[in-house]
C-alpha cells in the first residue's frame, strides 16, 4: 500500500546542485521564465555563471521552480523526474549551506 503522507527520499548534494543546474538550463531555455527569473532575482545573464557555483543561489533556483506549479510539472516532466525529487533537491541544499527551507 503507498503511503500518500511519506517523505520523499534524501538526495545528496552533489545530486540536488545538479539538479538545480539542470533547472537553471531549463529556465534559460524558456525565454518568459528566464526573464522573469533574470527580474525577480536582480541579476544580470553576465552574473548567473558566477552565481551558479553558489549553493545559496542554486537553492534560489528551485525555491523559483517550485514557486509556479506549472513551471515546476514542466520542469519535473524535462527533466523526467517526479515533482518531489525538486523539494528533495532543495532540502539537501538547506542542510548543506543552512539555507532556509521555507
Amino acid at each position: 500500500m503507498l503511503d500518500k503522507q511519506a517523505r520523499p527520499r534524501s538526495m545528496n548534494v552533489d545530486a540536488a546542485e545538479g539538479l538545480a543546474i539542470d533547472a537553471l538550463g531549463f529556465l534559460a531555455a524558456h525565454e518568459d521564465e528566464f526573464l522573469r527569473f533574470l527580474a525577480l532575482s536582480g541579476l544580470t545573464v553576465g552574473e548567473l555563471r558566477a552565481a551558479a557555483g553558489d549553493g545559496n543561489f542554486l537553492a534560489g533556483v528551485l525555491d523559483f521552480v517550485m514557486g509556479n506549479e506549472r513551471t515546476l510539472l514542466s520542469f519535473a516532466a524535462h527533466a523526467g523526474i517526479d515533482p518531489s525529487r525538486v523539494g528533495a533537491a532543495r532540502q539537501a541544499l538547506a542542510g548543506a549551506y543552512g539555507v532556509s527551507a521555507e
